[in-house]
Formats: C-alpha cells, structure tokens, sequence
C-alpha cells in the first residue's frame, strides 16, 4: 500500500490521525482511499482532522456514519474545518487499542511497574506491538487476550517463562 517515505511529513500526519481514524472506522484497505490518499498531500490533514470533527458530529447526532467515504470525500474535495481541538485525539473513543492497553496498564500495575515493563506502543507492517524493556515483543492484541498476570510475567525481567507463540502473536527483539 504505501506511497510515503518513513520520514516525510505526510507519513508523519498519517501516523498521528490514523489511529483515530481507524477507531471511528476507517478502513485503510480500502482501494478507492488509498487511491485518494496517493494523491492527497496537499490538504492531509486538514481533511484527517474534518473528517474526524464530522464523524463525531454524527455520532453525537445519531446519524448515519459512513466513514472511509467520508475520509475521501473530506481528502478529494480538501475539506477544513474551524471546529478541531487538538483534545479530540486524547478522546477515549478515538484512542488506538494500544493506547487504551497503556492507559489501563496504570489501572492493573501502577506507573512505576508499568514504566519498569514498557518500553514503547508501536505500529509494524499495520499491526500495534507493546514493547518490553525485557526485549520482547507481543501485539496489543494478544495482550488482552493473555491478561494482565500473563502479560507481566512475559515481560517481567525475571521470567523463567516461556510464552513464545511464534511471530504473529510475541516474538523477541
């Protein structure tokens, strides 16, 4: 899919809208999208940020939402809007499931164990990781489903367990 380089400012917007985008339903996949996002530098994010303010208002309004078109019509047509806060990515509902996940470690481990285990949240190839200061690597994903004593003995320094599930679901750095 990708047409940015790792290091260009448009790859920087997408890494920071995306998450959201994609928690309101985008879906990335989408061949018309991707077709529209090649060719949509100019104006990204402000069609990122229209897009979100509008699926928002919608929601609020109980309408219906359709939102990988509504991403291509607020890029295609370079939508602005004057109603974005920069509050709306730290909204519950717009945060990626790794954030969510590091939120709540706080709630399980507290922030000194967490910041102890954690090193980092992560996108690879389209998929979110949760980096351990141990070296390994496991998808948010998985980490809910393991649970939170499972999760802190994989990424305890300490662990004499072995919870290697192959490198779709942990694997080690």
């Amino acid at each position: 899919m990708w047409f940015w380089s790792a290091d260009s400012v448009e790859q920087e917007l997408f890494d920071l809208y995306a998450p959201a985008l994609q928690s309101l339903g985008v879906n990335f996949s989408d061949e018309q999208l991707q077709d529209t996002l090649e060719a949509s530098s100019l104006g990204l994010e402000d069609g990122f940020r229209s897009a979100i303010v509008y699926i928002l208002w919608l929601e609020e309004n109980l309408k219906p939402i359709y939102p990988t078109a509504i991403l291509i019509e607020a890029l295609a047509n370079q939508w602005r809007t004057k109603y974005w806060k920069p509050e709306y990515l730290e909204l519950e509902q717009l945060l990626s499931p790794g954030k969510r996940w590091w939120r709540a470690a706080v709630d399980k481990w507290g922030y000194d164990e967490r910041n102890q285990l954690v090193a980092d949240i992560f996108y690879d190839h389209g998929q979110e990781f949760i980096k351990f200061r141990n070296g390994k690597e496991i998808l948010v994903d998985t980490a809910y489903k393991w649970g939170w004593e499972r999760v802190a003995d994989y990424a305890s320094p300490f662990s004499e367990s072995n919870w290697s599930l192959g490198s779709i679901n942990a694997r080690e750095s």
